[in-house]
């Protein structure tokens, strides 16, 4: 959080910086997230802000802060009618010479400096320009009141993350079925989707190993010969909260990893606006997997 906070500061106060964009689910009570935006607006910067209002046991909290944020001058959105909002996406727009550039982050856990002592997230900030330009299309359909149809970098719901999932189970699945090495390791909050839990019952059907780490509920049964004998399931109780989202496919060595916001819940499958991000690098790659072994 503290390497964030001073992102921000530093942009809220840079010349070529011309705006910055956040989603705010959840944060803290005396927040230094908002008072950097406050500042950036202050400063000349166009400030855009989705507030979540329907943030549960949140929703006084967000509306003063809503206040704070507007009367400063920052535009505020206040979600979208069918969709909670609940990506944690920040994007920063330099002007570069005659040309724009990208500083993108994006998380598994809220803007909460309290929360953030507590639990176990992970954050990505990157320079990586199309990661922005697909989180700039994001925030283009939340100021129109709309979800992203398709981005190429990035997995988003309601529309484009549940099905891009799928795709890479069914790679395993086939990878397996071609005498390759498959392997899928997930970790999460809550595992309730039926879509998603059927398809990983193929893929053990089909002979594909698979590890599940889920804090909360999970409605997979494993163990059950000729279904899921192949899918091992544990939760994690620690000194803290475990809120990380991995999901890792081996792909025939050529391994895939992802975080985000989403749990694998109808809910925020179809019912949200979530961000789920590559890793890319290998360096970070070997980081994230050294967690979820």
């Amino acid at each position: 959080m503290k390497p964030f906070i001073k992102m921000l500061n530093d942009a809220a106060e840079d010349p070529d910086v011309v705006s910055i964009k956040m989603t705010l689910y959840r944060v803290a009570d005396r927040s230094k997230i908002i008072d950097a935006l406050i500042e950036a607006a202050e400063n000349g910067k166009e400030v855009v802000v989705l507030v979540e209002l329907r943030a549960r046991f949140d929703e006084a909290n967000n509306i003063e802060m809503s206040h704070r944020l507007e009367d400063a001058g920052c535009q505020i959105l206040y979600g979208l009618g069918d969709y909670k909002v609940h990506s944690k996406l920040c994007l920063i727009t330099q002007k570069k010479g005659d040309s724009y550039a990208y500083i993108t982050q994006i998380g598994t856990g809220n803007y909460n400096e309290k929360t953030s002592r507590l639990y176990t997230d992970l954050s990505l900030i990157t320079a990586n320009q199309a990661i922005g330009a697909d989180a700039a299309k994001v925030f283009l359909a939340l100021q129109q009141g709309e979800t992203v149809d398709e981005v190429s970098e990035l997995l988003v719901a309601p529309k484009c993350l549940q099905n891009k999932v799928l795709q890479m189970m069914d790679g395993q699945i086939a990878n397996k079925k071609a005498g390759k090495e498959a392997y899928i390791g997930v970790k999460i909050n809550s595992l309730t989707d039926k879509v998603l839990i059927d398809k990983m019952i193929e893929a053990s059907q089909t002979g594909v190993k698979i590890d599940l780490i889920v804090r909360g509920i999970c409605c997979l049964r494993v163990g059950i010969p000729g279904v899921s004998e192949n899918i091992s399931v544990r939760s994690i109780v620690g000194n803290f909260l475990e809120h990380s989202r991995i999901f890792y496919f081996y792909n025939d060595g050529n391994p895939e990893v992802f975080m985000g916001s989403a749990d694998w819940m109808p809910r925020n499958l179809d019912r949200r606006v979530e961000i789920v991000f590559p890793v890319i690098e290998e360096e970070l790659k070997e980081k994230a997997l050294h967690i979820l072994h």
